[in-house]
């Protein structure tokens, strides 16, 4: 009986470490209420930014801005791609399109309003901010400080090479 519950541990804990190290397959709706898939937007070696944030998290605002600012020459230096997903539920996702629209945000935002993929990725917190590259996630970042974006731009020209 100890041998079983050890080995069902070790199952359940290897499941756990692997879904944290690849991005999940699930369908993510976009901002105009299209599906995608999560499995096509980090394929043929496309480097991406994934970003969990929600308009009532300030951190989280505060580092999309932030990237905001130079992600255009991230993207002519590097190909990188952002995606922003907002974890706003039902109640607050109606904020998420004037907020975007008002901050001039240039990334593609998606919607997770049921936290399916905050729940998969074991996201306790916000912002979470993940390098991923073929649906691996080769870097994870929880919360937001200044200077956090430039961490994240050398992982980027890190994996990109």
């Amino acid at each position: 009986m100890k041998t079983l519950t050890t080995l069902l541990l070790a199952l359940t804990m290897s499941s756990f470490v692997f879904a944290q190290d690849v991005l999940p397959k699930m369908q993510i709706k976009t901002l105009d209420g299209d599906a995608i898939s999560l499995e096509d937007i980090s394929k043929n070696d496309q480097l991406v930014i994934v970003s969990l944030w929600a308009t009532w998290c300030v951190p989280c605002k505060n580092e999309l801005d932030a990237i905001s600012d130079v992600y255009d020459d991230w993207v002519d230096e590097t190909n990188v791609k952002l995606y922003a997903v907002s974890v706003d539920d039902s109640r607050t996702v109606k904020r998420v399109k004037p907020l975007v629209s008002g901050k001039g945000w240039e990334f593609d935002i998606l919607l997770d309003t049921n936290s399916d993929l905050k729940r998969q990725l074991n996201a306790p917190t916000i912002p979470l901010t993940l390098l991923v590259k073929n649906n691996k996630i080769v870097f994870r970042h929880s919360g937001y400080t200044p200077g956090s974006e430039d961490e994240l731009y050398e992982k980027i020209k890190e994996f990109s090479k």
